[in-house]
């Protein structure tokens, strides 16, 4: 996104939206790029309703919302939950955008060793009564594949 349509958003670290593409309804996350602005995935379901594809231009549309939707949890998210009561009450009492951010935060790294370690964490703090992941800078962008050192990737060629 723009960096100045990103600032006016009310945070720089993940935030919800709902709007139009081409004039088709939807809802997601835009996810910080690491360098003040956001950014968001257009799935194939919705690149295809809208009949888009990369290097288009679309008609856009978008506002901030309080209402985040259920994330879909990661398999191995959802099996280390179901081994420990203690968390997984915990999970069920938090926010969606709470669990968001955990799993965010779990998500950010390439290593499985280091997402298995996260999930050890993220249980132990969940039995501790912590709602939400600590200590980590939300304002980078936390999806490994498009990113690098939390910073979002220039596509090596744009299409005109």
């Amino acid at each position: 996104m723009p960096q100045d349509a990103s600032a006016k958003l009310p945070s720089r670290g993940q935030v919800m939206v709902e709007g139009t593409l081409n004039g088709v309804p939807f809802q997601t996350p835009l996810e910080p790029d690491g360098k003040g602005s956001h950014w968001f995935r257009i799935d194939d379901k919705l690149s295809k309703v809208t009949d888009s594809k990369a290097g288009d231009t679309v008609t856009l549309e978008i506002e901030p919302t309080k209402q985040w939707p259920e994330p879909k949890v990661p398999a191995d998210i959802q099996k280390a939950l179901s081994t420990d009561p203690q968390a997984h009450t915990l999970w069920g009492k938090i926010t969606p955008m709470a669990r968001w951010e955990w799993i965010r935060w779990i998500r950010a790294t390439n290593r499985q060793e280091t997402r298995n370690k996260r999930i050890e964490v993220a249980l132990s703090k969940m039995r501790r009564g912590e709602r939400r992941p600590c200590c980590w800078n939300r304002n980078l962008s936390t999806e490994p594949s498009v990113s690098k050192n939390g910073v979002l990737l220039t596509p090596a060629a744009t299409v005109a």
